[in-house]
């Protein structure tokens, strides 16, 4: 295109900055300066006086000043167009939902901070949920494991098949990590009689680390991973293809998050006498990110909670009506406790824990960070401590056989 073209479509810094002074003329100065240049005053000498400019301030202002072109009007006034949609209007979006979803099932849960979705087949789903994810707010989506060849997801057809591999395995009690054979860890899964035995007798409570995961999980378990992949909740926002996906769209340049997928395996805290422990401490992931429950397996042997304890143990949680009516459906099967927490309370639960790291007589160094380190499970006791002395308050959330949880990066939880 002739050079004139170039220069009309700002093809310079020097055409470009007038372009934005042009549009920003608002904050103009009688001098005609878009920017003005910020100088510093004061000196060594105590007297004040102006000292070297700001540069880029400087740079900025030399380049846009007198060179806004008289036909070249501003398009649009800045600061009386442009408005950030009142927090009212966002309200008014959930508590219209009835009206405007109505062919959507679904309910609010932790006192509408958590929307769940309970027909997973819906193809409008992703509608409601858009409205719901500009706000930040978790998701909860049931039935995926209708979608999804359960036997493959069978304790003992992943360890049949894998079970030579070698993996990092955790035990929640110490954080003590060991690489070893998975089938061992997938023997005591169901059966406490084969799980290993800490110092006092204790059962050992495991986690299989993120085993597999990423490029890995592809490679070594491609049908499961197919059938994950085609199971999905909302598949315009979590499938690797789904348009609305930003993560999987990147430019090759950025470095990308570890997007999965990757296998969460851990056993239950019902076999052990510390039930104030968690298999995933209270930590913050980079990308949002989906966790769907897909097995439950139910422990046998000596000192495992009765069905009817395991239920009663969940019922002393601070839970929602809905997640109580929940339980007391026999075709329901629950496998997982979650508390979470905005991102927006991650400052004040970092200074909670400080706090009480403090309290207990551990050292707090000023490089260590509770919630990067996971070095925390928040039990019932603190969780209301928490609430007590910071107002921050803990969204509970049962996790069913089959429930995809969807959440926010920056969002706190523990499991």
């Amino acid at each position: 295109p002739p050079a004139s073209q170039n220069n009309e479509q700002g093809s310079t810094l020097r055409d470009l900055l007038t372009t934005t002074a042009g549009k920003l003329r608002l904050g103009s100065t009688d001098a005609g300066i878009a920017f003005a240049p910020v100088y510093s005053t004061g000196t060594p000498s105590g007297k004040s006086g102006r000292t070297m400019p700001n540069i880029l301030d400087d740079i900025i202002a030399s380049v846009v000043e007198n060179k806004i072109p008289p036909n070249r009007t501003p398009k649009m006034n800045v600061k009386s167009e442009i408005k950030d949609e009142p927090k009212e209007d966002r309200k008014c979006i959930l508590d219209d939902s009835t009206k405007l979803y109505n062919d959507i099932q679904y309910s609010w849960i932790c006192d509408k901070h958590v929307l769940w979705l309970r027909d997973h087949k819906n193809s409008n789903n992703w509608k409601l949920f858009k409205e719901c994810w500009k706000q930040g707010r978790p998701v909860l989506v049931s039935g995926m494991h209708k979608k999804m060849n359960f036997s493959l997801w069978k304790a003992e057809s992943i360890s049949l098949d894998f079970g030579n591999q070698q993996a990092d395995i955790l035990n929640c009690k110490d954080s003590i990590i060991s690489n070893t054979n998975v089938k061992e860890f997938w023997d005591g899964f169901e059966d406490v009689s084969k799980r290993q035995k800490i110092k006092n007798g204790e059962t050992a409570l495991l986690k299989l680390k993120d085993w597999p995961s990423g490029e890995d999980f592809k490679a070594m378990m491609p049908a499961r991973y197919e059938d994950l992949l085609k199971s999905l909740p909302l598949p315009e926002y979590c499938s690797p293809e789904g348009k609305l996906n930003l993560a999987s769209h990147l430019p090759g340049f950025f470095v990308r998050p570890d997007l999965g997928p990757r296998l969460c395996s851990a056993y239950g805290v019902a076999a052990t006498k510390d039930h104030d422990i968690g298999t995933t401490n209270l930590h913050v992931e980079v990308s949002d990110v989906v966790n769907i429950l897909v097995y439950v397996g139910i422990a046998k042997g000596n000192g495992v909670l009765s069905k009817s304890g395991v239920l009663k143990k969940f019922e002393e949680e601070d839970l929602d009506d809905l997640l109580r009516k929940r339980l007391k459906d026999s075709s329901e099967l629950p496998g997982a406790l979650w508390h979470i927490y905005a991102g927006k309370d991650a400052d004040k639960i970092r200074e909670f824990l400080q706090k009480i790291a403090k309290e207990q007589g551990l050292e707090v160094l000023p490089e260590h960070d509770p919630i990067r380190d996971q070095s925390w499970y928040v039990n019932k006791k603190l969780r209301q401590r928490l609430f007590e002395e910071y107002g921050v308050k803990t969204c509970t959330v049962i996790q069913f056989l089959g429930d995809a949880i969807i959440l926010p990066a920056g969002a706190l939880h523990q499991v």
